[in-house]
């Protein structure tokens, strides 16, 4: 089935709608204890269980008003079932924590896999969006390895080395943040690259 065009503004609730609302939640439970079954869960563990239903339902409505699901938005579903469910079970946050290392480390060493093979799988992934010469494709994907990789050792090194109020703030706004700046930076790489459509 083919993508449905939906209102750009639908689009960017739904895909940063929840980690936005969990960021508030923790905000709003970060001092309380909840005891639920006879076992005391703090504040950042609860807002957690709150994001996994969130994010599948905002994904499931994605996938509802688009017919299309990209794979890093199935990809990322699963590791928040997976980590978070992780961090729920055991109680520990250490689990939800390093989700955000290993996506990131997943996409530099995906990525970084291609580049070996001589091939830019960032193409794949977004070459509709995107027509780039073959040599651009390449330079945007070391640069986006590069980026990946660092920001997952950021995302270890904060984790371990800072307060959880402090990291929920960095994984929230900093990260997203860094990559977006990252991707401003590319503007001349997309200027001298770039393919244009109506040409022949």
């Amino acid at each position: 089935m083919d993508e449905v065009k939906i209102n750009p503004f639908v689009k960017s609730a739904l895909e940063l709608g929840p980690p936005i609302l969990f960021f508030i939640a923790y905000l709003w439970v970060k001092d309380e204890t909840y005891t639920i079954a006879g076992h005391d869960y703090s504040g950042f563990i609860v807002a957690t269980a709150g994001f996994i239903p969130l994010l599948l339902a905002s994904i499931a409505a994605l996938w509802w008003l688009t017919g299309k699901l990209s794979r890093m938005q199935i990809f990322t579903a699963v590791l928040v079932v997976v980590f978070g469910g992780l961090t729920v079970w055991f109680d520990n946050e250490a689990f939800f924590k390093m989700k955000t290392s290993i996506v990131y480390t997943f996409f530099a060493v995906v990525l970084g896999i291609g580049l070996l093979r001589g091939e830019s799988w960032l193409e794949f992934v977004m070459g509709e969006m995107m027509p780039m010469e073959k040599q651009g494709w390449m330079i945007l994907t070391k640069r986006l390895v590069a980026a990946f990789a660092f920001m997952a050792l950021a995302n270890e090194i904060v984790w371990r080395t800072q307060t959880t109020e402090f990291w929920v703030t960095f994984e929230t706004f900093v990260l997203p943040g860094f990559l977006f700046v990252v991707f401003m930076f590319q503007a001349k790489l997309f200027e001298r690259h770039m393919i244009d459509k109506d040409e022949g």
